[in-house]
């Protein structure tokens, strides 16, 4: 009812119902973003394309320059484009071969690649290194890869990851789906209330971040 009215407000202020909602469609974008989460970004992509140009630039005027292949590949990542980002952590890799950060994101790009026998090989490494390596983001990745054919092993990553990032409330999110797909009702509705409950423990600036998986587990439970 508030959404009629606020319509019917901005279409009084501005004699055209196609602009008053397509105001109402931003305001309603806005505040969702700010206070939800669940919709993408639409600025970030551009964001990320201008930076991306840059780094481009640099890497053509210095083209040893590992910092900025390592930029680049990471951007290469964000945007799913695994091969090209592998390629560049390939030759990071020569100089920067003891880095653990380095190493799990090269097996993050063979898992979504699908050699995943090489990625897990390759975060292993990282994890000899690091065992907290980017707060436990490798043991999801590894959770992720091996959902459909190891559900056992996948529980196991995630359980990993749990321990190693106790505040992801994305953990106990995928915890309960893979839960749920092993048929284990009761533990995945118990994962998912965990979600909620951490979710409801955060402080303020963190619930942004995590209100998603909050909400999606709110759904499932």
């Amino acid at each position: 009812m508030s959404k009629v009215l606020i319509f019917s407000l901005l279409w009084w202020l501005t004699g055209n119902p196609f602009v008053a909602l397509l105001v109402l469609l931003i305001v309603l974008y806005v505040l969702e973003r700010r206070f939800i989460g669940l919709t993408p970004s639409l600025f970030k992509p551009l964001q990320r394309i201008r930076r991306l140009s840059r780094l481009r630039d640099e890497l053509r005027m210095s083209p040893h320059h590992t910092s900025t292949k390592l930029e680049i590949a990471r951007i290469y990542m964000e945007q799913k484009k695994y091969d090209a980002a592998f390629e560049l952590l390939e030759d990071v890799r020569r100089i920067m071969d003891d880095s653990a950060d380095v190493l799990s994101e090269s097996g993050i790009c063979q898992l979504k690649r699908g050699h995943r026998e090489d990625g897990e090989a390759l975060i292993r490494r990282a994890l000899d290194i690091n065992p907290r390596v980017k707060y436990g983001e490798p043991y999801l990745r590894l959770g992720e890869a091996y959902a459909a054919t190891d559900p056992e092993k996948a529980v196991g990553y995630l359980e990993k990851f749990r321990e190693v990032n106790s505040s992801s409330c994305e953990a106990y999110y995928r915890l309960g789906l893979l839960y749920k797909e092993l048929g284990r009702e009761e533990e995945a509705r118990r994962a998912f209330r965990e979600t909620v409950e951490l979710y409801r423990g955060l402080p303020k600036y963190k619930r942004r971040f995590e209100r998603r998986w909050a909400l999606l587990a709110r759904f499932k439970s």
